[in-house]
């Protein structure tokens, strides 16, 4: 942890001496001035201190109109003037300036020390808050959305000018496009990025839950309502609210939503007044919204109420030359967070990678480098580490390649767990939908996962 570091200016020498020693003891740095062009060489300096203590009488100059410039160069540090006049107009024009406090001497040493700590708290939170909004808009940046390729340039432009507006938007993409990413690019260049961004899959939740999960409920409305609950609608006000596979809505929570949409009004389930909002709606779906309107599955007037601008994400197969830079930004992703050498491909991997069609997209290419990384022993990532799929291999040559005494046992039981393991990660890790492309029963895939000793990863988003 930094140790705190504080500017002490007064032109009494021995309170100067007084209040350094007294904070030293207390174990911040301190540094001093005695004038106010002293106190501005140290500023200068750019020591970034985040405590100032100033006498408000200084013989050249006001401890006021060094406060001002310090607030303006450095927003972020806490300033407690001090003075032995008592003058409630000065007090005023010190708080209006920005000081976080004001005391009168002689100050109760005390009271003093437990005033500092307070302060340091809030330029501490000053600070983290600055430092979690640049993290913010860094990682969401359009820049930070890998992509060099005409359609994904494209995606960049549009989201750019759209996040600016309120305006509802529908993000269409196959899975593992990366919707979720443009949703959260979207709000974190809009005027409500101080604002909560509240994500739901709505297909994740039971469709007697969505309801009740969206819009809140109120104690008694049904059996286990035991309490009063807020909704993801009341928690995203004045931010964005992020539907996801917003398809697979039914049609009775369909029309609850248009209403919102329309009046920015709702009722909690089981409750009797309207509840009031401003949120933004981005919904994302994989699927064609506009035949399922045909099929009579969606409705067309919340359709149109959610198509004002639709992003279309192209799948990973139709931009192959951004397969590299993502590759090569997962690698550096991957090594790092397991304490690894930085990772290379080499160039039949390379190759590899771009002739691949990547069903499972841009998060099916993710795993894929995290599983090379993982198992490289080198800082080399040769195309033997592929799984079979990719590279059109088979898994027993690849298997006796590295395994030349191998028992037929191992031989087996190993070609198992490839295929199961590739399996899984076309399937984003969804044992459910592995156990139907086997066709064989959840409950003996399962089986298969644990005797093997597979580690099952969590699920990606889209």
């Amino acid at each position: 942890m930094v140790t705190p570091q504080l500017l002490i200016v007064d032109d009494e020498s021995s309170l100067l001496e007084f209040l350094g020693l007294l904070f030293q003891g207390e174990g911040y740095r301190v540094a001093t001035a005695s004038s106010v062009s002293a106190a501005r060489e140290r500023l200068a300096l750019g020591d970034g201190f985040d405590l100032v203590m100033c006498d408000i009488h200084m013989p050249d100059g006001s401890g006021l109109e060094l406060l001002r410039e310090l607030k303006e160069q450095h927003p972020q540090a806490s300033v407690i003037m001090m003075t032995a006049y008592t003058s409630t107009k000065s007090a005023i024009e010190a708080m209006r300036l920005g000081a976080y406090d004001y005391v009168s001497k002689p100050f109760d040493v005390e009271e003093l020390k437990v005033l500092v700590q307070k302060a340091l708290e809030k330029s501490r939170l000053v600070e983290e808050n600055v430092w979690l909004r640049r993290e913010l808009e860094q990682k969401y940046t359009f820049a930070n959305i890998i992509g060099k390729s005409r359609p994904m340039q494209e995606v960049f432009a549009l989201v750019e000018r759209v996040a600016r507006t309120s305006s509802t938007v529908l993000v269409h993409g196959e899975s593992g496009t990366g919707k979720e990413l443009i949703a959260k690019a979207l709000h974190a260049n809009s005027p409500r990025r101080d604002k909560p961004f509240v994500p739901v899959n709505t297909g994740a939740v039971p469709s007697e839950l969505l309801e009740s999960t969206l819009f809140g409920h109120v104690k008694g409305a049904f059996t286990s309502a035991i309490a009063t609950k807020k909704g993801l609608f009341d928690i995203a006000n004045g931010g964005t609210l992020f539907l996801d596979e917003i398809a697979t809505m039914g049609m009775d929570t369909q029309a609850k939503i248009l209403r919102v949409l329309q009046d920015r009004r709702f009722m909690q389930l089981g409750g009797v007044q309207e509840i009031q909002v401003d949120v933004r709606i981005i919904a994302a779906t994989n699927v064609d919204l506009r035949q399922a309107v045909r099929e009579g599955k969606f409705r067309e007037d919340l359709y149109y109420r959610l198509n004002v601008i639709t992003i279309d994400l192209p799948p990973l197969r139709s931009r192959r030359e951004d397969i590299p830079l993502l590759a090569t930004h997962f690698l550096k992703h991957f090594s790092e967070e397991n304490s690894l050498q930085l990772r290379s491909l080499a160039p039949d991997t390379i190759r590899a990678l771009i002739d691949y069609d990547w069903q499972g997209n841009v998060r099916e290419l993710e795993n894929i480098i995290e599983r090379c990384v993982v198992l490289s022993s080198g800082p080399i990532i040769n195309s033997d580490l592929l799984p079979g799929h990719l590279t059109g291999r088979s898994y027993s040559s690849s298997l006796l390649e590295h395994n030349p005494n191998a028992s037929l046992f191992d031989i087996i039981e190993d070609i198992e767990r490839r295929i199961i393991v590739d399996k899984l990660e076309r399937c984003n890790w969804n044992q459910t939908d592995a156990a139907e492309q086997f066709r064989i029963p959840l409950s003996t895939l399962n089986q298969k996962i644990k005797r093997l000793n597979i580690e099952i990863k969590k699920r990606a988003k889209d």
